[in-house]
């Protein structure tokens, strides 16, 4: 195998026999004449490990032993010694040595030692790697919950336009979260080291906009409820995304662009810009199996805040959560959830029903949800559901719900 050998050793005799026992053996070895000229190479971040002799001039083995440690609890050292003293071999091993040798070792003794460690020291690295990513994540998957597949969308979808050089539109119904999906964004995207800057659109001056932007620098620049820009402002703006090098926006909305850009409220050339690209946030009445997966995190975090232990979260109180419209989406989920955890009681229009009545709730919303997507086609809202056509308009006339009002 290969790996990387940092050897420390006074005598350069037997420093240049050893390196040449180590390359011949495929390893990289690094040399050195002492402690001081070796600690530069020694950190946590060394990839290999550590060969050094014990008794060498000014600082010896058992310092350098002691500052690796220091440096990286786990970085592997062999220490060699040519006095053949049980108790130094001893003292070595108790302070943390790998392993200890004694001079003249046997190449083969030497290799095997070596490459030992080094399988030891790569096992290390890769777990922490991984302790690393699992920790910091992948941002999508760590700031944007639900198991649903409209969450699984929503997903895959921040993080393919995270990585194109595009300005993006994020829409969705008021409380769905347009500010962490741009935040998501500029996180996976190759600007994450850069500012992200957030704004309201509303009052917002083209001076206002332009120290915005400067803030932003090579960033991301947020812009929320972008229809409500001034006039004068989006103006500006339009000039700006024809700039080359400047700050990418992204830009929030619950209203449809198009519909304000037809009717003379916002321009239409900065709606076709700001609409090429565009991310859309389902709302928690499209996506109700995300509703009990939310609410918990809600609560653990609201506990956390607040500095108090979890209160039990009953199947009634799922359902409870699950049968409610939740027009506010996860805004209004959000502090359902602190209300809960503080032990404020909740009251809402499913109070008093029982377990039928709330499911009878829960399949209308996926109903109506279906017709929405399907734009009040109900074959295809009932292929969606995997329903039989007589099922599904059963179904839709026990609830009330006619196709035609979802086109």
């Amino acid at each position: 195998m290969t790996g990387r050998v940092l050897l420390v050793e006074d005598d350069s005799a037997v420093r240049e026999a050893l390196a040449q026992t180590l390359e011949l053996g495929g390893f990289d070895v690094t040399s050195a004449g002492s402690f001081v000229a070796a600690k530069d190479q020694i950190a946590s971040a060394f990839g290999g490990v550590i060969l050094s002799d014990i008794r060498m001039p000014g600082r010896d083995g058992f310092h350098l032993l002691d500052y690796a440690q220091k440096q990286d609890k786990d970085l592997p050292v062999i220490l060699l010694t040519g006095e053949g003293d049980i108790p130094m071999a001893v003292r070595a091993m108790s302070e943390g040595a790998f392993d200890f040798l004694e001079k003249p070792c046997a190449p083969k003794t030497l290799l095997a030692v070596v490459e030992r460690a080094l399988k030891v020291r790569a096992l290390v690295l890769e777990n922490r790697l991984l302790k690393a990513r699992m920790a910091d994540g992948d941002a999508a998957a760590r700031m944007i919950f639900g198991s649903s597949r409209q969450a699984d969308a929503l997903r895959g979808a921040v993080r393919h336009v995270a990585g194109i050089a595009v300005d993006v539109l994020v829409t969705g119904a008021p409380g769905t979260g347009t500010p962490k999906v741009a935040e998501v964004t500029h996180l996976l995207s190759p600007r994450a080291n850069a500012p992200f800057e957030k704004r309201p659109s509303a009052g917002l001056s083209p001076q206002a906009l332009a120290a915005a932007l400067a803030d932003a620098g090579s960033g991301t620049l947020f812009l929320d409820e972008v229809a409500g820009l001034p006039p004068e402002t989006q103006y500006a703006l339009r000039e700006h995304l024809e700039e080359a090098g400047r700050a990418r926006v992204i830009a929030g909305t619950y209203r449809n662009l198009a519909t304000e850009a037809a009717q003379g409220r916002f321009d239409q050339d900065l709606c076709l810009k700001l609409s090429a690209v565009q991310v859309r946030i389902p709302s928690l009445r499209e996506r109700p199996e995300d509703i009990p997966v939310l609410f918990r995190h809600y609560v653990a975090i609201a506990c956390e805040q607040a500095a108090l232990e979890e209160p039990e979260i009953t199947p009634d109180d799922i359902a409870r959560v699950i049968a409610q419209d939740w027009p506010g989406n996860t805004r209004a989920l959000m502090n359902a959830a602190m209300r809960f955890a503080l032990g404020l009681t909740e009251t809402d229009e499913s109070d008093g029903e029982g377990l039928a009545e709330r499911m009878a709730r829960v399949e209308r919303s996926f109903l109506a949800d279906a017709l929405s997507r399907a734009r009040g086609h109900a074959s295809d809202a009932a292929r969606d559901l995997k329903l039989p056509r007589k099922t599904f308009y059963d179904k839709l006339a026990r609830h009330g719900l006619k196709p035609e009002d979802f086109r």
